[in-house]
């Protein structure tokens, strides 16, 4: 049973639909079933079909979710029908119980068939299979739930624009959720993305600029202070060689020493060179595989910040 409250209106707003003249302006009925507002003085309705603006009741169970609330679950791009399903019921039955006719039941049939089939056309094939990659993704590399979204609002759009045809859609799916990581700034790498995906990281890397090309996405790097915590956590290095980390690293990017450079072997190098100034014994190799990059890089960014840089980040 619905119930409606009045609550966006006052005594006055109300009693101004009233016309009567011989009207004694009250007192008010509301009736919880319809909705209604009734003068009791003159009988007339002055609202109709009142909105209940109050709180949805809370709900930690499926079924009081499906028997309390009002509206239904939300709308989200993640699922195949954005949530919005609707379908025709097998019970061959009218609204009143009753069982319908033998012609009745040959057209709710032929209408259920219909059904079936615009469906099946409207949604793409690859889009099923994506979001089983978004949802497994998300278990695996810890992704918010805002992150999956955004990456199927991208896939969505690269299947608008006919990118699946010859191409992997798994990878495609892939390289739609690395970009949402980059738009969100959620620091995940392409390496991650690939191990947790069993795709190669070359093919992810060449789907995602093809998906950046033809969507013109508009993406920023990622910020090399957000794998400063993650690196120091796999390796195991102390709060106080971190802290100096992210001193060197901000005044590397007030220098603007940082842009154009790779943001996982800048956070690598800045964490090995401060493990090196606070005493703390670390090795190149362990930091390295931590952060997904060579040796060979992490030497060559620490010589051409020392060479650049070197008399500030060591005062």
């Amino acid at each position: 049973m619905l119930s409606y409250t009045i609550i966006q209106y006052t005594d006055d707003d109300i009693f101004k639909y009233c016309k009567q003249s011989k009207c004694y302006k009250g007192p008010l009925v509301t009736d919880t079933v319809s909705g209604e507002v009734t003068c009791e003085s003159c009988g007339l309705v002055l609202i109709e079909r009142g909105v209940d603006r109050e709180q949805e009741s809370s709900t930690y169970d499926l079924g009081e979710f499906l028997t309390k609330t009002r509206t239904g679950a939300g709308f989200s791009l993640a699922m195949h029908d954005k949530g919005l399903y609707t379908n025709i019921g097998n019970q061959n039955v009218d609204a009143t119980g009753k069982p319908l006719s033998g012609t009745m039941k040959n057209t709710i049939e032929r209408l259920r068939k219909w059904d079936q089939h615009s469906k099946s056309r409207t949604i793409s094939r690859s889009l099923g299979p994506a979001l089983s990659i978004f949802d497994s993704s998300r278990i695996r590399l810890s992704i918010p739930g805002s992150v999956i979204e955004e990456a199927a609002y991208i896939y969505r759009k690269a299947l608008a624009a006919k990118l699946t045809k010859g191409r992997n859609a798994n990878a495609l799916a892939c390289a739609a959720l690395y970009a949402a990581c980059r738009r969100c700034d959620i620091p995940r790498t392409l390496r991650d993305i690939s191990e947790a995906s069993n795709i190669r990281r070359k093919v992810l890397s060449r789907t995602y600029r093809i998906l950046v090309e033809n969507l013109d996405l508009k993406l920023r790097p990622f910020d090399s202070a957000e794998f400063i915590t993650r690196i120091s956590n796999e390796v195991g290095i102390s709060e106080k060689t971190k802290r100096r980390a992210f001193e060197m690293l901000s005044k590397m990017v007030e220098f603007g020493i940082s842009a154009g450079k790779n943001p996982m072997s800048i956070a690598a190098a800045v964490l090995f060179l401060s493990c090196v100034l606070n005493g703390e014994r670390k090795s190149q190799l362990d930091i390295a595989k931590a952060a997904g990059v060579t040796t060979v890089t992490i030497r060559n960014r620490i010589q051409s910040l020392k060479k650049e840089f070197g008399i500030i980040l060591e005062d």
